[in-house]
């Protein structure tokens, strides 16, 4: 039997019953682009779409969840105006394409995994779907939806009279030289469908079409991917509140237009991560990853804690006293968990009837922070056996995802040197003196870059360690504290790659 599930629905600005056209259900979610790191104000947007799908299993339904990674064609404005951002990304790190974009699809999955985000059941590369774009560009022509520049093939708005109403535009408002540059577009709203290569720049991404030499337009990917991966329409598509004025605008266009049907059913759009300077953005200064909350002790299941302490449509201000608090509260409702007893047993009404209160809430447009709540309070509850509470954890954390009864007990172990420099380990865990004369060299220049503030070098070296699961922390004693999981020691790559640090 489901339960009644009520999701915001972009598309009509109101909450909804959620009822899908298809089975399984056609989840479509915007993925990275994969030219850089992923920042905790992307993942925000991951880690909201996962408790949704979860949300959405635990009701009862089945879901085909895809994730598309864009690995070519996403420029750096809006406006199709630019360099790509992967050509960027490329020349900055002195790479091909192609090596960055392994990299960095290797480092988001990484990501996902430490969040405990399930992964996707379909993961396209916008470079294996250059065929469906194209012949989608074509049937857009073939109905008249498109013109030619001396640049690419454009979209004209014009024909399609319900452009504006997603976004709620004003068009009158939208003045060239704000939104866009015109270029030789028609209309401020018209957007690239293949853009061709420049005649004095050599691209390494580029494929023949019946237009010439080119690349797709960043918005025809997620909707010639979600097209060949899901049926139309879609039952929910997913991604930030900034796709929702052009990227989305423009798929719903495009997509509406060459198929002469409704693209998506449910629209469902996350807030910002928001700091200081606004939303946290690679361009913004304010680059925060998982490996450098990991660098301040912070481990990723904290800031997963960190993202319920807010409505996924709600901006969250990113703070180190509140995702320290969170990681405090993620640490105290583990504790709050009984001990299993494997003699103990539960009656499954009574499971069913106190998780009543808590699925009302996850199935109430996924109100995580009175989910959690509520969970604190049966945990609370003197009146409710051990046994009960145990198992409406269990089934609370398939939604939750926080490992609340999966954490490996271990003993520590300190190895304090003579230098201020405390090793912490798991008990059981060998330290090779190879590594520890390794790992030893390493904080001692740590340390000494911070004497002479060279802030620079210091940093480098705590965020090679955290980007090998290694916690470094200087302590308010003066001394330096490495927590390394036995995990690490245990992986000769890991180990081996103390040395490129």
């Amino acid at each position: 039997m489901r339960r009644p599930f009520y999701l915001y629905n972009t598309a009509t600005r109101k909450k909804e019953l959620f009822e899908p056209v298809n089975d399984p259900v056609g989840m479509y979610c915007c993925g990275p682009t994969v030219y850089n790191y992923a920042h905790i104000g992307n993942l925000r947007t991951y880690i909201f779409e996962d408790v949704l799908k979860r949300a959405l299993v635990a009701s009862g339904y089945h879901v085909k969840h895809v994730v598309n990674i864009t690995d070519v064609g996403h420029l750096t404005s809006d406006a199709d105006t630019g360099e790509d951002k992967m050509e960027k990304g490329a020349a900055r790190e002195g790479k091909s394409v192609w090596e960055i974009s392994e990299f960095f699809t290797r480092k988001f999955l990484e990501n996902l995994q430490a969040l405990n985000i399930l992964k996707p059941d379909v993961m396209p590369r916008a470079t294996d779907h250059i065929k469906d774009m194209i012949e989608l560009v074509s049937e857009l022509e073939r109905r008249g939806f498109t013109y030619r520049t001396s640049d690419g093939i454009y979209f004209d708005t014009t024909r399609f009279p319900s452009y504006c109403d997603f976004a709620g535009l004003d068009p009158s408002s939208l003045k060239a030289g704000e939104r866009v540059e015109m270029g030789e577009k028609r209309s401020v709203t018209d957007f690239a469908l293949w853009k061709f290569s420049p005649s004095d720049v050599k691209r390494q991404m580029e494929w023949d079409s019946p237009w010439g030499i080119g690349f797709p337009g960043w918005h025809i990917e997620c909707s010639a991917m979600s097209l060949a991966l899901l049926s139309q329409p879609i039952d929910i598509h997913c991604g930030g509140v900034d796709h929702i004025r052009v990227h989305h605008t423009n798929e719903i266009a495009q997509t509406e237009a060459a198929t002469g049907k409704k693209f998506v059913r449910f629209w469902a759009h996350g807030e910002f991560l928001v700091v200081e300077k606004g939303k946290m953005a690679k361009s913004g200064g304010n680059f925060i990853t998982l490996d450098t909350l990991a660098g301040e002790g912070i481990p990723p299941l904290a800031y997963r804690m960190f993202c319920f302490t807010a409505h996924y449509r709600s901006p969250l201000a990113f703070g180190w006293e509140g995702i320290r608090a969170a990681a405090n509260s993620l640490e105290n409702l583990r504790k709050a968990v009984p001990a299993q007893d494997k003699e103990a047993t539960f009656d499954e009404k009574q499971v069913v009837a106190l998780l009543e209160e808590f699925y009302t809430h996850v199935c109430d447009d996924l109100n995580m922070p009175r989910a959690v709540a509520s969970l604190w309070d049966l945990l609370h509850n003197s009146s409710v056996e051990a046994a009960l509470k145990r198992e409406c954890v269990r089934r609370a954390d398939f939604v939750l995802g926080l490992d609340l009864l999966n954490v490996p007990e271990h003993h520590v172990e300190i190895v304090t040197d003579a230098d201020g420099v405390k090793i912490k380990l798991d008990a059981e865990t060998q330290l090779p003196d190879t590594v520890r004369s390794t790992l030893l060299s390493l904080l001692q220049k740590r340390r000494n870059a911070r004497a002479r503030k060279d802030f620079g070098t210091a940093d480098r070296i705590r965020d090679g360690f955290a980007g090998l699961g290694i916690v470094v922390k200087d302590l308010p004693d003066g001394t330096t504290e490495c927590r390394i999981p036995s995990a690490v020691v245990s992986d000769p790559d890991k180990t081996a790659s103390l040395h490129d640090i």
